[in-house]
This record gives structure tokens, sequence and C-alpha cells, in this order.
């Protein structure tokens, strides 16, 4: 069975974001060439001379992250090279997940030269659904958090501070896969995802929680709140608050700036402890000058979601 006798196959709307007029409250979501966040950029306007696609349908990447698949559960635009599908036969929310998951399995096929805006209704996909898609529980995330956000202060009159006045630093040490025990704590690698945790060990933590972890390594500038004691390898450096009170919504605002530091680094050029420390990144800032870490709090605990962190 192909992707073709399952779905109707429909161009996506081609639109550029920029021409499109944001949402400041909640609007249509708009879908991009992304692998992340379920393929959304942005909320737009609605658009006077065209209907959003129905909530419901599947959003593949043709480029870009090529074979990212999403269902989409409110009604959405799309950028360009974006094919909408629109199950033939009636499908419950599991059945789509896992043909967006047999879709995505694809992926390795293609590249950014090679598309599949060609090939993609001729992807097999399996005739039968197994057991198991029927029987696992998805329980959408949910949030609380209805207020109105503040409107993010302007960067360019944000301040500058070196990661090293603001942080005590400290490196984390190698422990050798010969040398790990399975346990219950808290194992930091150099990786991108799950919060950094690579696995559970059998030793005692290396560090006390509330700090942040930075990657100097590996996914070179991932950085992550830690909230548990931790063993972390000699990959990551840990960063404690120097002389202020680091909690969960100011770390997750400084991780954000953090990271917008990645692209300076790489496999070939670590981002050392050094560098860290002379890295600057910018806050929001006070009256005084010093940064404003109330502000960032507040601006976090007021976005969606932020209940559940």
């Amino acid at each position: 069975m192909k992707v073709k006798d399952l779905f109707e196959l429909r161009q996506g709307n081609g639109f550029e974001l920029m021409h499109i007029g944001k949402a400041e409250k909640s609007g249509i979501n708009f879908i991009s060439r992304t692998s992340q966040n379920n393929g959304v950029v942005a909320q737009v306007e609605k658009i006077k001379t065209t209907e959003p696609f129905e909530a419901g349908n599947i959003t593949v990447s043709l480029g870009g992250s090529v074979l990212s698949a999403f269902v989409q559960l409110k009604p959405f635009y799309t950028a360009f090279h974006m094919m909408v599908l629109e199950p033939k036969i009636e499908m419950t929310l599991s059945e789509k997940l896992y043909y967006c998951m047999c879709i995505k399995a694809n992926a390795y096929r293609y590249s950014y030269g090679r598309q599949a805006n060609k090939t993609l209704k001729d992807i097999a996909l399996p005739s039968t659904i197994p057991w198991w898609v029927h029987h696992t529980s998805i329980n959408p995330v949910t949030t609380a958090q209805t207020n109105e956000y503040p409107p993010l202060l302007e960067v360019e009159k944000w301040g500058a501070y070196p990661l090293g006045s603001l942080f005590k630093f400290y490196k984390g040490k190698r422990l050798t896969k010969e040398n790990m025990v399975n346990g219950t704590v808290n194992f930091i690698g150099a990786i991108s995802e799950n919060n950094g945790v690579r696995q559970f060990i059998d030793v005692e933590p290396m560090f006390l929680p509330n700090c942040i972890t930075v990657n100097y390594n590996g996914s070179v500038g991932e950085a992550f709140y830690q909230s548990e004691p931790f063993w972390a390898t000699d990959d990551v450096n840990v960063l404690y608050a120097n002389g202020w009170e680091l909690n969960k919504y100011v770390a997750m605002f400084i991780i954000t700036t953090i990271k917008a530091n990645r692209y300076k680094f790489n496999y070939g050029r670590k981002w050392t402890l050094e560098k860290m420390k002379d890295s600057h990144i910018k806050l929001p800032k006070s009256s005084d000058g010093s940064p404003d870490w109330a502000y960032m709090e507040n601006y976090i605990k007021s976005l969606p979601y932020s209940d559940r962190i």
C-alpha cells in the first residue's frame, strides 16, 4: 500500500511568512519545513481570500527537514514545499500518528538536493496497523496558562553580559562505559535531547541541581536546566549562578540566549571553558544596568505551558 492509496495529496499554500500578518493573540497556525514544534513556526491572521486547511490533516515537508510529518490539530496555512495529506478513510489520531512515523522512517532516502515532491505519493506504507497503535494512550499536553504575556523588550536595548560574570563554571568528568552500572542518577552527556540525560547510572552524584549544563563538545552549545542531582561527562560545562538567585524560569530564558551562540561553534571548533566564560549573551537589563531577573522570570511564567515546567 502506498501513501496515495490512503490519502488525498494536496499542495500546501506556498505562503511566505514575511508577507502574512502575524497574530498578536491566538491565530491560525503557520506550518513550515521544520522538524520541531509540530511544524508550527508562527500564528498568523486569517487571509480573506484563502480558507485555512482543516484540523486533522497531516502535513509533510517536501524539502528542508524532508518528510517531517505531523498531525495538525488546529486549522493551518503552510509555507512552500509542503504537502497536505487528507485521509481517504476515517482514521483515529493514533492511526494518523502511526502513519506519520512510517512516512518519517523514509527520510534517510532524501537530502537537501533530493526532495520528496515527486515521490511522496509512492512511499510504501503498511497495509495493516499493529495492535499496539490502538492500545497506546495519548495524553495531549495541556496548559492552564491563558494570560496574555508581556511584549518582549526590544533586543536592541538589552545588555550584553559575559557568561563568566554571571556564572561559576565547573567541568564534568569522564566516565567510561566500562565503569558505568545501571542505576538512578542522571548521567548528562553532550547530546541534544532528553534534557541532556543520556542514561541513569549507579554513582554518587557529582553535581547538585539548580544549574545549567552546556555542551562544549558533541552537540556543541546545547543547554539544559538540571533540577535533579547528576553526573556530567567532561564534554559538558556546568554553570551555577554567581551572586544571584537562579530558578527554572530564569534558566529557561537564559538557555535560549545561550543557544543563540551555537552557530559560532562546531565539532572542529569547540566551545571550551575559557571561550564560554568570555562569550557574551544579551539579556533584558534593569535601570542600574544589571540583568532584569524579575522580568525574565515573569515573562517565562506568562507563556503558554509554563505551568508544565
